[in-house]
């Protein structure tokens, strides 16, 4: 039998990236791998998984949960680290500028 380790292990996003996924879409865990291992296969892939994790840190910034929202934005940070062509999102760029800016201000 598969589990959902499996999945997440060759869907090609890590286990923070997938729950972002699935948090983004209302989904359960295993279809968020399923989803993000089809999405890495289009030539849009990157920048629209990019777009969806900031969207979650938005939506986590909006509801007033500033943990949750650093959480999404560490993820997204390395997300793009490891995936450059996913800063072809604007919402993933603002969305880490506005990190950048916030480090500046803490230190």
């Amino acid at each position: 039998m598969i589990s959902l380790e499996d999945c997440i292990a060759m869907c090609g996003l890590t286990k923070d990236e997938v729950l972002a996924l699935a948090e983004h879409e209302h989904i359960p865990e295993i279809s968020a791998a399923a989803l993000a291992h089809h999405l890495l296969a289009q030539s849009e892939g990157y920048r629209r998984i990019g777009a969806m994790i900031a969207d979650d840190v938005t939506f986590a910034s909006a509801r007033g949960d500033q943990q949750h929202a650093e959480e999404l934005r560490a993820t997204l940070h390395q997300f793009v680290t490891t995936n450059p062509e996913a800063l072809a999102s604007l919402r993933a760029q603002a969305c880490l500028n506005g990190m950048d800016q916030s480090r500046t201000r803490a230190g």
